[in-house]
């Protein structure tokens, strides 16, 4: 879209046209402690071609993940895609749609909406998703919304803290000008244990709790005994969201087979590269009871007046639609692309492709981590079973001397903990995809464990 800046008597015309004298009027409703009474600190204008130099140097500050051997986790993972998802998702009539939200979608987008929720459904055991959310943090926080829309409580979410944290500060930002109180339930045992005790969490649960927010496999790869926390839920009238990965259910049960009542993911690692943390996918589905608080919208199936299979947005949620008094969330869009991504995705890979997936994720993370901890320096931070990611001890204390070095090396060997997590300052997040060979875990292991690629190597 070209830019072209407004004239001096253009602005001139439209200041005399609502009524103002200068540009300045136009923010005297914001407090003058608020305003900056400074010109911005931006330098010196630049030429065209200063400008394209400068911003290329700055891209080229980027490492993307592709360029190095990547054991990165924490929400966005190194997956394999196929190349069927790009060959789909980038013809003209997809790529270049607007992300669908008016009744007037094509047939096409609506059809494709339509198998990305069948899908998701399929998935995870649920009744009814919606067309997706944004990503991963904000339907985490749509989602408890939500659930204080079906229980009629707004007094108290409780969350526990194996919760990606940087999904627990999206919803604290959702729930921080509200009459809520947001309750993070610390791990049992002083932190050595990430994997929540049952009875913290029903301790904390009264008559004004709208919902526990639970993730299995949780931040730090374990899984959560998701089942009993559900029972612990409804004995107290409160709903049960789970936070899943997606991949996972190649091989873990189901959340609509553990009586979870929403769930919610972050949909990239279905297609979609890391792409430098975004933009991603929301996945969102629930019970069909509760259907009618389900934030976005729904495409359904349906029949025109001849008779012939169609689609439609069935249901459309949000205040521009619906009378305000019965909408259920303002969020305004879906990521259209990404869930057809999604769909893409699933469809090639099916059943058996998703659990060859998620079994190479299984046993490949269970062999580095157990060729790692053969070194004394190291040993795994928690005892629970893990999918595809855990959490290594440094003993030497040196987290951050360890990336830079793996780095240095060629390997993006783990995400530090220290930055959310005071108690784990000592530790690092390491993921292992189907696309990891035993050879990128072994150099892994040598570099980490201080063993040269020289002495490595039989003479």
């Amino acid at each position: 879209m070209p830019y072209i800046l407004n004239t001096p008597d253009e602005q001139h015309a439209m200041l005399e046209a609502i009524g103002v004298s200068s540009l300045d009027d136009l923010f005297t409703s914001i407090p003058s402690a608020l305003r900056l009474d400074r010109p911005l600190e931006m330098g010196p204008a630049l030429t065209e071609m200063e400008l394209s130099r400068h911003m290329a140097e700055l891209a080229a500050r980027n490492q993307p993940a592709g360029e190095k051997v990547c054991f990165l986790g924490g929400g966005s993972y190194d997956h394999f895609i196929p190349a069927v998802v790009d060959a789909i998702a980038s013809r003209g009539e997809y790529y270049t749609s607007y992300t669908p939200y008016q009744p007037e979608v094509s047939q096409g987008n609506l059809q494709a909406m339509f198998e990305y929720q069948t899908l998701i459904c399929q998935l995870t055991a649920m009744d009814v998703s919606n067309a997706s959310l944004y990503d991963g943090g904000s339907a985490t926080a749509e989602a408890v919304l939500m659930a204080m829309s079906v229980t009629k409580r707004s007094g108290k979410v409780l969350v526990l803290d194996s919760v990606h944290p940087e999904y627990r500060q999206v919803l604290e930002t959702y729930l921080e000008n509200l009459d809520t109180e947001l309750v993070t339930v610390a791990s049992a045992n002083g932190g050595d244990v990430k994997n929540i005790a049952v009875e913290n969490i029903a301790a904390e649960i009264d008559a004004n709790t709208a919902c526990v927010v639970v993730q299995s496999p949780n931040f730090f790869g374990c899984l959560e005994d998701v089942e009993t926390l559900a029972r612990a839920a409804h004995e107290k009238g409160a709903l049960l969201v789970m936070v899943f990965d997606p991949i996972s259910l190649g091989l873990l049960k189901r959340p609509g087979e553990m009586d979870v009542d929403i769930v919610v993911a972050e949909g990239q690692s279905l297609g979609s590269p890391m792409s430098f943390g975004g933009p991603y996918l929301g996945i969102m589905a629930c019970r069909e009871r509760f259907v009618r608080r389900l934030p976005g919208r729904i495409a359904g199936e349906t029949v025109d007046r001849r008779g012939r299979r169609c689609w439609v947005l069935t249901l459309q949620t949000r205040e521009q639609h619906i009378r305000r008094d019965k909408a259920t969330s303002n969020i305004c869009t879906n990521q259209g692309l990404f869930a057809l991504r999604a769909t893409i995705y699933l469809a090639a890979m099916g059943p058996q492709g998703l659990r060859e997936t998620s079994e190479l994720c299984l046993q490949k993370a269970h062999y580095a981590a157990a060729e790692l901890t053969k070194s004394e320096r190291f040993t795994l931070a928690f005892e629970q079973p893990f999918f595809q990611e855990f959490v290594v001890r440094d003993r030497a204390g040196d987290v951050e001397g360890l990336m830079q070095r793996a780095c240095g090396e060629g390997l993006l060997a783990g995400v530090p903990l220290g930055r959310w997590y005071d108690d784990l300052s000592d530790c690092f997040l390491v993921t292992v995809t189907e696309k990891r060979t035993r050879a990128e875990i072994d150099r892994l292991v040598r570099s980490l464990s201080g063993v040269s690629e020289q002495a490595a190597i039989p003479a």
